[in-house]
């Protein structure tokens, strides 16, 4: 097998300086940990100039699209990677979260009005990646790829980037689709489904928006240095519009066959003061509800990652941890496994996609539920960010706390699991806490 090629570069805390100079590049793609500030992510990484784009037909199977991304993968061709590199070559995209309509039969109540394909990937034969570990950044490129393009890559990432950003303005501040009552009597309804036994938990979100102009990538730069979060990304579109994400919570990780799934279901606001804050981590780490919510989510993950993984090889290693970030505490678990022998990293987005911390609990009957009374389509939101190189290496995330900028408007998503014992003015409260600081970066710059 052959060995992809890597050229040093100096190493670059913030990955925006070099994400400056593919701007504006077709395809252009950064995946990024929220380095300097952030501590929980090892590598960053980005490219353009993919070879192919592939987005899902509207009326393609999942199934069907998942094998056309397996091809192309193939086509690349296998290669090694000279040392502990997470990419050597392969696809990055997105995966909205109504691509799971692809995957499983669900109704179409939720109004369609953003039109955003339901899944886009590019296949890349090149990536800059900067390892926070060992404070190193280089190039690395697929065996295929040809020398005067190497040389290209090598050149253009050797000189300071000067391209002036456009900056980003929204033209009035960003409204909320629902009004408070509206918000309720969602509850309420949900409430009595589950006291129908229909459900246990259903993950139920709110849309904010606002008309736009300017460049989106001036408003993730601000984002991520307000939010900084280890699952970040920013994805340019064809329309000139974006994806930006700030999103805290890992979806599926595969590595040498080695499955991490990172659930996030709780949540408190970071307090004024020191103490304030000490109490509110407190109360989240010791919330019956909060800890039964995570744990319902557990065992659907348990279940979701038994369809792929060998029988036996599925773990609940860490439960109700805390991870703390600008705006709030969370209550995180992991659930592990190994893929069966028959099994790859795309089998395991079929069989779990989309994640259970973001739909509930059973997870297809929360999404008839979502979908009946969230009015529309969530699109980007609660779906996925990710990589998928040639060796089967895979890293993803949930795509919360993340924005849409297209045709002239930008939005934003909060949600929370709602459980039978849910209080509506929290949940409602909850769900603008957890996007506060976003609208608030867009509503400053």
């Amino acid at each position: 097998m052959l060995t992809c090629s890597v050229h040093p570069l100096p190493y670059r805390a913030n990955p925006a300086e070099y994400f400056a100079a593919i701007r504006h590049a077709p395809g252009a793609v950064l995946l990024d940990s929220g380095r300097p500030i952030a501590d929980r992510g090892r590598y960053d990484l980005l490219s353009a100039w993919p070879l192919e784009q592939l987005a899902v037909l509207p009326s393609e199977q999942g199934s069907a699209f998942l094998q056309r991304l397996r091809d192309k993968l193939t086509q690349l061709g296998e290669a090694n990677v000279p040392f502990d590199l997470p990419f050597a070559g392969g696809l990055i995209g997105y995966l909205s979260y109504d691509f799971g309509r692809h995957l499983e039969h669900l109704p179409s109540q939720a109004q369609d009005d953003l039109q955003l394909p339901d899944a886009r990937f590019g296949l890349y034969d090149w990536a800059l990646i900067s390892d926070h570990q060992l404070s190193t950044s280089q190039l690395v490129f697929h065996p295929s790829l040809i020398d005067s393009e190497r040389q290209r890559l090598i050149a253009l990432f050797s000189q300071p980037a000067v391209a002036a950003v456009e900056p980003f303005r929204l033209k009035a501040p960003m409204q909320a689709d629902l009004s408070a009552d509206e918000y309720r009597s969602a509850l309420e309804r949900i409430q009595h489904y589950i006291q129908a036994g229909d459900c246990y938990q259903v993950n139920f979100a709110q849309r904010f928006r606002a008309q736009c102009h300017g460049d989106p990538w001036a408003a993730y730069v601000a984002l991520r240095a307000a939010c900084p979060t280890p699952f970040s990304g920013f994805q340019s579109l064809p329309d000139g519009g974006a994806v930006l994400s700030l999103s805290p919570e890992r979806f599926v990780k595969v590595s040498e066959r080695h499955v991490e799934t990172r659930p996030i279901k709780g949540t408190r606001p970071r307090g004024l003061t020191a103490a304030e804050d000490a109490a509110n981590a407190a109360e989240l780490l010791a919330s019956p509800k909060d800890r039964a919510e995570n744990l319902m989510i557990v065992d659907l993950l348990r279940n979701d990652l038994g369809r792929t993984c060998r029988i036996g090889s599925v773990r609940v290693p860490e439960l109700f941890s805390l991870e703390s970030y600008p705006n709030v505490h969370h209550l995180v678990s992991s659930v592990t496994g190994e893929l069966a022998e028959d099994r790859d990293a795309l089998d395991l987005i079929a069989g779990s996609f989309p994640g259970g911390s973001i739909t509930g609990a059973p997870k297809i009957r929360a999404m008839q539920i979502i979908d009946e009374l969230e009015p529309t389509r969530r699109g980007l939101y609660c779906g996925s960010l990710l990589y998928l190189d040639v060796r089967g290496e895979m890293d993803s995330s949930i795509a919360i706390r993340s924005l849409l900028v297209k045709d002239g408007q930008v939005c934003c998503w909060g949600g929370g699991g709602i459980v039978a014992d849910s209080q509506w003015q929290a949940e409602y409260q909850e769900s603008i806490t957890k996007v506060k600081v976003l609208l608030e970066t867009l509503q400053n710059l």
